[in-house]
């Protein structure tokens, strides 16, 4: 189940160019449409992590960065199911080095949301609990991360997951209302909310959430995410219309 990042789009095979450690991992991180810039800084942070199992920042940013990786980046599936693999990995060095802070948790259930979502039932279940158990840690450590993140994903959680095995739409629409508290024109919550109102047969709702997501202004740190989520609702909102 995706938590954060759209359709996975991927781009032409790249090799990480050669970086120094006075490179800015995070400016070539905010460049990681290109799959260049997105191996560079995925690079960088893994060489500070080897270096020194106990940083923390690497830890949870190179996560976060196997997790973009892992869904929009270069590459045959295989090899981008090992990518999130090494994801959750990093996660759980952030978790060690830091285990009441919400990054670590929040993108160790965002890697494994992904390999469930693109690597098929037996990868869904091997992950649906553990999902569920670091987002409610970090929903509990901090509700308001990254605009409402935790709620957000959570929602996705309960609407993804099938009723028999804990999932819950009506769960799943209460969690995205609460995280749009945080940022009401939050593109991806929005388009989120509005697959689980079309599961609800609230269609009208469905479409003004819809509409809402394409006349909000993208988050400037959220560009290549909010972009694709833009387009992902004027199509969801084209098969609505018909």
């Amino acid at each position: 189940m995706t938590l954060l990042g759209g359709p996975a789009v991927h781009a032409s095979a790249a090799q990480a160019p050669s970086v120094t450690a006075a490179a800015d991992a995070d400016t070539l991180y905010r460049d990681r449409e290109r799959p260049a810039s997105a191996l560079a800084a995925e690079k960088i942070w893994a060489d500070r992590l080897a270096a020194r199992a106990d940083d923390f920042e690497a830890a949870w940013k190179l996560a976060r960065a196997r997790y973009w990786l892992g869904t929009n980046g270069p590459g045959a599936a295989d090899a981008r199911k090992r990518v999130l693999e090494q994801g959750i990995a990093a996660a759980r060095a952030a978790m060690a080095a830091r285990p009441e802070a919400v990054e670590g948790h929040f993108w160790m259930a965002a890697n494994m949301g992904a390999l469930a979502d693109a690597h098929g039932l037996r990868q869904g279940m091997k992950y649906r609990t553990p999902i569920k158990a670091a987002l409610e840690k970090a929903l509990a450590i901090q509700p308001a991360y990254l605009d409402g993140s935790p709620d957000r994903a959570l929602g996705r959680w309960y609407f993804k997951v099938p009723g028999l095995f804990g999932g819950d739409v009506r769960k799943s629409e209460a969690h995205l209302r609460k995280a749009l508290t945080y940022k009401a024109d939050s593109i991806i919550s929005l388009v989120f909310l509005a697959e689980t109102l079309i599961e609800l047969d609230r269609r009208a709702d469905a479409r003004a959430a819809l509409r809402a997501a394409i006349d909000a202004v993208p988050d400037p740190d959220w560009t290549p995410e909010d972009a694709r989520f833009k387009a992902q609702a004027r199509a969801l909102l084209a098969t609505l219309d018909r």
